[in-house]
């Protein structure tokens, strides 16, 4: 690592207390200090309020000696060979999919071991290197094509053999070349590198190795597609695994098209794309260990790390000891959600974004500054495919106290956990007592632990679910749960999970809706679980059916009013509205300066809104940069028809209703709508509101 900071993460985000969190630390300084501090609030906007960590006792407390902890980043696999024994004459052979010929050797393969052998490809062609002897086909290579590379051997003679699989009209991808050399016993094959570095930028697919036409080993990829493992179809089961989590389910040469889900034909998916940037375990030793005493709160602390000139505050989330809660409300953190942003390099780390951290004193590091800790699923690989999955089991910068994601003019920019906090420090102002639990608990306990609260709060963008935490949602609320959907663009996209892959997110961004980057035809299956990725919406669950509300616009980081709409007076109502005056409201906060923004939500009947809704308030005088969301556009906005009326989809949607057994839901149909409770010292608009409907949602 260059430029290290003093950084760490732990091996869960949170735990009950009574349970145990491991800290794993990377210092360049001599040592440095630990403690534990609660996280009260995380905005470090001079204007606003402010950043608040309150220390706590703690046994780990003390002075640790400093280390730097290595990274070493690049997906690959291996495969051990020890005792294998090379016949004569022997093929190996792979097909190959190079994604980014940029002029640097990539390995392809490489027998490890003495005197090895290692295949690479880059723009000049493919070369076979044995100790100091090489050779190199001259026919050329093209990016996204498929190649059949044979390495024969001879006796003495080895001779490389490149077949190109995909017609190319006018391209002669053919050809071979050959060199005179012997290799040692190969003690490893490593695919995808060579001495675990030179890391290959593409697909590989049915590496084998041959005595004529008697297979020795046939590396699988169509096996374990669910996995980490590689599975062996030779004679000695020469099993391996793949190392830092290359895209397994991807189509292979055999492909034809007429197969969308690679578990109906596994054999077309066959290839496994590796990248130079993947990460998946950093595998730091562990430095200490949390301890959480049983007595702890539940609530948001922090692993607050120092040394003479840096400091990092890792959060973490304390929940009640087991099957218990200590509140009525509960507040449900999105740390899905967080694990998918995780690491987002945005666009905008700019000179103005430059000096308000200098002026502020936000969080000092930023993902562009550290692409070592890996990418966030909203990022690009070098060789342009899309990051399909997320790791817990690294350093996250955008998971901090005072990460600020937007230079906002009208408030303090922040997003997902620094502004989930304000909603945290609106609970405690109100003197409204909450427990913490995230997305992550909601996945490992099910339905059963949500009804242990009368209330349950979302953080203000809650946007990726998984089937087990929507499932959970939903039968909560149908046993009469009470629940208020406090952001915008939530419960929008499917991600899956992994007990073979643990700590990991899986992303597939398929057909429609707002995306970083599309997956390929044929790719929208996650390899984890083989469900079908992308949105809920697409798989007749639209945000409407579980909150009443569901994504419709999106603008930049800025944000305007309510107006009450006139059902909003029905005398059954009053209660919400109690200390709210006047039709507007909501002009103002810190996110963005107004609490209907950024991403918007809206009711719609056709997409599962129930009938019993009430339509409590609209947003209105949203900016021209406003667009509707794509899953809602059949053609291009350029052949609308012209007109001065704004679009009816660009709203916000203030919603209430009632369910079955007591149930109910308030939803805002804003993500910036939190950013305003903060405003005036907690006194305005949206605090006298939403404490309304808590203490109603608290005392049934």
């Amino acid at each position: 690592m260059t430029n290290s900071p003093l950084i760490a993460y732990t091996d869960r985000w949170s735990a009950r207390a009574g349970g145990r969190i491991a800290v794993k630390v990377s210092c360049s300084a001599a040592n440095y200090r630990a403690d534990l501090v609660r996280i009260r609030s995380a905005d470090p906007n001079p204007a606003g309020p402010g950043m608040i960590f309150q220390d706590v006792p703690a046994s780990f407390a003390g002075t640790y000696p400093g280390r730097k902890q290595a990274i070493h980043g690049g997906s690959y696999g291996v495969v051990p060979l020890d005792g294998l024994v090379l016949p004569e004459y022997w093929t190996l052979s792979v097909r190959v999919q190079p994604w980014l010929l940029d002029g640097r050797p990539q390995a392809v393969l490489s027998l490890q071991g003495g005197k090895g052998l290692s295949l690479y490809v880059s723009a000049e062609g493919v070369e076979l290197v044995v100790g100091g002897a090489r050779c190199q086909v001259a026919a050329p290579m093209l990016e996204r094509r498929w190649y059949q590379l044979d390495v024969i051997c001879a006796g003495g003679s080895l001779r490389l053999v490149q077949t190109a699989l995909t017609q190319d009209w006018g391209v002669n991808g053919n050809g071979e070349a050959s060199l005179s050399a012997a290799i040692d016993p190969p003690t490893s094959l490593l695919l995808a590198a060579n001495n675990y570095r030179d890391h290959f930028n593409g697909r590989l697919e049915n590496p084998k190795l041959l005595q004529g036409d008697d297979i020795l080993a046939w590396w699988d990829f169509s096996l374990d597609i669910s996995t980490q493992k590689i599975s062996d179809r030779g004679p000695d089961s020469l099993h391996g695994e793949l190392v830092n989590m290359p895209t397994r389910a991807m189509r292979g040469s055999h492909w034809t098209g007429e197969v969308m889900k690679w578990t109906d034909a596994p054999h077309q998916y066959g290839a496994v794309h590796f990248h130079d940037d993947d990460l998946y375990d950093c595998a730091w030793d562990t430095d200490f260990v949390f301890e959480i005493p049983t007595g702890l709160p539940s609530g948001v602390y922090g692993i607050r790390l120092q040394s003479d000139t840096e400091q990092d505050v890792v959060p973490v989330f304390v929940l009640p000891p087991p099957d218990t809660a200590t509140a009525k409300v509960a507040l449900l953190f999105p740390t899905y959600t967080y694990q998918v942003y995780a690491n987002f390099e945005r666009d905008n780390f700019d000179d103005a974004f430059r000096a308000r951290r200098a002026q502020w004193g936000v969080y000092p590091h930023h993902p562009a500054e550290h692409k070592e800790f890996g990418l966030s699923t909203y990022n690009f690989h070098r060789d342009g495919s899309g990051v399909a999955f997320s790791s817990l089991r690294r350093p996250v910068l955008s998971f901090r106290a005072g990460q600020m994601a937007y230079v906002d003019l009208k408030g303090s920019g922040l997003r997902h956990f620094p502004a989930d906090m304000h909603l945290a420090l609106w609970l405690d102002k109100m003197g409204i007592a909450w427990d913490a639990i995230t997305d992550h608990d909601l996945e490992r306990e099910g339905v059963a632990l949500l009804p242990r609260y009368a209330c349950v709060l979302t953080g203000t963008h809650p946007e990726y679910q998984t089937p087990g935490t929507l499932d959970a949602l939903r039968d909560w609320l149908g046993e009469g749960g009470r629940l208020c959907y406090l952001g915008g663009n939530g419960f929008y996209w499917r991600v899956a999970t992994s007990g073979a892959v643990p700590d990991t997110l899986e992303l597939r961004r398929s057909e429609g809706g707002t995306r970083a980057w599309a997956a390929d035809p044929g790719e929208y299956y996650h390899a984890f679980d083989g469900g079908y990725g992308g949105l809920w919406r697409r798989q007749g669950r639209a945000p409407q059916q579980l909150v009443g509300v569901g994504f419709t616009a999106q603008g930049r980081f800025e944000g305007s009013h309510y107006r009450r709409m006139p059902e909003s007076y029905a005398a059954d109502l009053a209660w919400i509205f109690d200390g709210v005056e006047g039709e507007r409201f909501g002009d103002f906060g810190f996110s963005g300066g107004g609490a209907a923004g950024f991403e918007l939500d809206r009711a719609d009947p056709l997409l599962g809104t129930p009938p019993n809704v009430r339509l409590l308030a609209q947003s209105e005088g949203h900016q021209a940069h406003f667009g509707v969301t794509l899953e809602d556009l059949l053609v291009p906005t350029a052949y609308a028809l012209p007109t001065n009326a704004p679009d009816p989809l660009i709203r916000a949607d203030m919603v209430y209703f009632e369910t079955a057994k007591g149930g109910a839901v308030f939803s805002t149909g804003s993500i910036t709508f939190c950013g305003s409770l903060p405003w005036n010292n907690f006194d305005n608009a949206i605090s006298a509101l939403l404490r309304n409907v808590v203490t109603r949602f608290m005392n049934g």
